[in-house]
């Protein structure tokens, strides 16, 4: 009796990941697409602290950006709920 258990617990274990190859890819894609977003966001400011730049307002800072950033955040979520085979 005491064989059988040792020789369960000296087998090795094989390792299974949490998710399959592709919600792995589709994460990375996410993660990807929201440091977009963030890179877009990036920049307009002025160098001069008595000087206003406009381009704060532009439309790549307050539209196109949060926008990506929101789209990677969906793709990511996406990549956690998608059912593997």
């Amino acid at each position: 009796m005491k064989n059988n258990i040792k020789e369960e617990y000296q087998q090795p274990q094989k390792q299974e990941f949490l998710f399959d190859g592709i919600n792995y890819k589709i994460l990375l894609i996410g993660i990807a697409v929201i440091a977009l977003g963030f890179i877009l966001m990036s920049g307009g400011g002025s160098d001069n602290p008595n000087v206003f730049n406009e381009d704060v307002f532009s439309f790549r800072r307050i539209r196109l950006a949060p926008t990506t950033v929101l789209l990677g955040f969906g793709i990511t979520i996406y990549s956690i709920f998608k059912k593997t085979k």
